[in-house]
Parts: C-alpha cells; structure tokens; sequence
C-alpha cells in the first residue's frame, strides 16, 4: 500500500514479510515494522475472499451515489456502480494507493475528511499528503457532533 511520501505497506505471507523486513534491515531502512493485523489485506491473497464479497454484493440493490466515490486501488471517482462493485472487489486484493487517492479528493475540491471508527491513521496520513484538507478522526458519536458544529462555524 502507497499509504503516504515515505510510509509504504507491505503484504503477505507471515515468512515472506518476514524476510521482507529483514532485508530492509540490511539496507538500512530506518523504520520498518511488523503490523498487528490478521489478514494479509489488500494483496493476492485475499483474492479467494474477494470472490466470496462478490457473491454477497450480487444481492445488494444497488443505487448511484450523490456524492463522488474516489476508490483507493485506482485514485479516481467512478462514474457507475459497476466500475463502484468492480473496485470494491478489487480492493481487497490490491495495492492501496492512499496518497493518489487524497490527492484525487483534492482534486474534486474536497477540503474536510472525516475518519470514522477507531484509530486515526488515516487523518494523519491525509494530513501530511495534504495539509489544506481538514482531516478529523471521530473515533465516538460526541466526536462526529463536535466536528460537524465546528466545521458548519468554520465554513458554513
């Protein structure tokens, strides 16, 4: 995953990213870590688990959606729900390009960004690919009502 300018996340088997680990330690990488996940997402390895996702979106009545959704495996909107469904498969298995992606947000004048669910990873990450796009993370419901009132007073 191309998370951020110099934050980049790899995939795989447990052995494979093992080694992966230790040869950026030889080369003198400064920061590379193991990440506490389950899963190897967004890699080939998850391509039997997007087959499945698939089967279950063949039920989901879909509609197009009012606002632009920018899909982090090809950093743009889609203009239809099969290019949508299409791109939700892919991610699963997929690099994630998050820094094209914020930079594409931008591009569609997007200037706040709401992280929900726990952690803040992604706001962060946002914040530095682009500092003028007002990135909140609202981990709990207060949090969300916070930032919506101070955005409404800040922008209207």
């Amino acid at each position: 995953n191309f998370n951020a300018p110099g934050q980049t996340v790899i995939a795989g088997q447990a052995e494979a990213v093992d080694r992966a680990l230790a040869l950026l330690a030889e080369r003198g990488v400064r920061k590379a870590i193991r990440l506490p996940v389950s899963v190897p997402s967004h890699c080939e390895l998850m391509r039997e688990a997007s087959a499945r996702l698939v089967e279950r979106m063949a039920s989901i009545a879909w509609r197009m959606p009012a606002v632009p959704v920018v899909q982090n495996v090809e950093a743009r909107a889609y203009g239809s729900i099969e290019y949508i469904r299409a791109a939700l498969e892919r991610q699963l298995y997929m690099p994630v390009r998050w820094t094209e992606s914020v930079q594409a947000l931008a591009a569609l004048g997007i200037t706040r960004v709401a992280e929900c669910g726990p952690g803040k990873v992604l706001s962060g990450l946002v914040k530095r690919i682009d500092k003028s796009i007002d990135a909140r993370a609202l981990g709990m419901p207060a949090e969300l009502d916070a930032a919506l009132g101070a955005w409404r007073v800040a922008h209207g």
